[in-house]
């Protein structure tokens, strides 16, 4: 439950339209719902402004299922990251309204509206084609948040031309999000050329000494432009959420 159906069902109890009695009942399960498996939170969405997501890697068919139905239940949007395809399969013939982004290997479940927030999208930048994976899983989390994105990929330092040829679109974007493997660099020279809030993304992306995104985090935890945020390696999702919690601070002022 979030804060918008909250507000409507206690204004349903103050004009009469709903009991008291029938009003607890649709609490009931606040702020929480023990499937024995999972504890699902239903108090998530009135704290942070978006319900609970669902991490699929890990977690069964069938418990991805039941927390999916769980949290729709209650009227609540679903999204689940870290789905690969063999699963999201056997979890579609079950719950055929979730819809699979084989890409950004997530699943969305919409059926409540989705709020804008920001007054600005924000720049979505990839180095690489074999970071777009990661990138994509950033845009449908951005997407279920609510916040408008402008994609800038393909755009590595390995030709940095590319980037400098786009660089009036950040001046329409309240920040970037910028998504990298191999060494890393993007973020910095991103940073070096823009006022924005800057949210860096390593990659697993890159050969051997890359080992794994671990190259590629270093160099944007050291970062020589002044700001930049890192995020763990391939976290996309995380990203989008700071993003969310930059934007909905800005609003308040």
């Amino acid at each position: 439950m979030d804060r918008l159906q909250l507000q409507n069902l206690l204004e349903r109890v103050r004009a009469g339209g709903m009991s008291l009695d029938d009003a607890l009942r649709e609490l009931k399960d606040l702020p929480f719902a023990d499937l024995g498996y999972a504890m699902v939170d239903h108090h998530r969405a009135l704290r942070q402004g978006t319900p609970e997501v669902i991490f699929g890697l890990g977690k069964s068919v069938e418990q991805i299922v039941g927390i999916a139905e769980e949290l729709a239940r209650t009227g609540q949007n679903v999204l689940v990251t870290r789905l690969d395809r063999e699963k999201a399969v056997a979890v579609t013939q079950t719950l055929p309204l979730l819809n699979y982004h084989e890409l950004a290997r997530t699943a969305t479940w919409e059926q409540a509206p989705i709020a804008p927030l920001g007054k600005l999208p924000i720049a979505l930048v990839c180095a690489g084609t074999a970071d777009v994976p990661v990138a994509e899983e950033c845009a449908e989390t951005l997407r279920l948040l609510g916040i408008r994105i402008e994609r800038l990929y393909d755009v590595g330092v390995a030709g940095i031309h590319r980037l400098l040829s786009r660089r009036k679109l950040f001046d329409k974007t309240a920040l970037a999000i910028v998504v990298a493997g191999m060494e890393g660099a993007l973020p910095s020279a991103v940073g070096g050329l823009v006022s924005i809030p800057v949210i860096a993304v390593p990659t697993s992306v890159g050969y051997g000494a890359a080992f794994g995104g671990v190259a590629a985090l270093a160099c944007m935890l050291t970062s020589c432009a002044s700001g930049v945020t890192v995020c763990n390696i391939d976290n996309g999702f995380g990203a989008a959420f700071a993003a969310a919690r930059i934007l909905r601070t800005a609003d308040r002022f």
